[in-house]
């Protein structure tokens, strides 16, 4: 999957996967060392998340059902919680510096190419 800032014009990212899953939301990143610039994970039905256990920072892009950018963490470090986004529907969980790269900001619009 890709996923692509409709608003700004720019790749957010090429190897986007999909939790569904409880166990799959659930498990997220966790046991992995290391998050390429391509990759994202799409996690549905999450408002907020957690870094416990986790090995390295991220950027944290929450959209509501229409796609629209809610919610915006940068850089979120391990063991942390990110605020939490009520009208958010899905966590695009992104290497850290993404959110910068691909210039996304709040209200933005972005397209998951299945």
């Amino acid at each position: 999957m890709r996923i692509i800032n409709l608003t700004q014009k720019t790749i957010v990212a090429t190897r986007a996967r999909r939790a569904r899953s409880f166990f799959a939301r659930l498990k997220g990143l966790l046991g992995k060392k290391s998050f390429s610039p391509e990759d994202a994970l799409v996690i549905e039905g999450c408002q907020a998340i957690h870094m416990f256990f986790m090995r390295f920072a991220i950027d944290v892009v929450f959209i509501n059902r229409k796609n629209k950018v809610v919610g915006l963490v940068q850089d979120i470090k391990p063991f942390s919680l990110s605020p939490f986004f009520f009208m958010a529907k899905y966590a695009i969980e992104l290497p850290s510096g993404s959110i910068e790269k691909s210039l996304v900001h709040i209200g933005d619009f972005l397209e998951i190419e299945e």
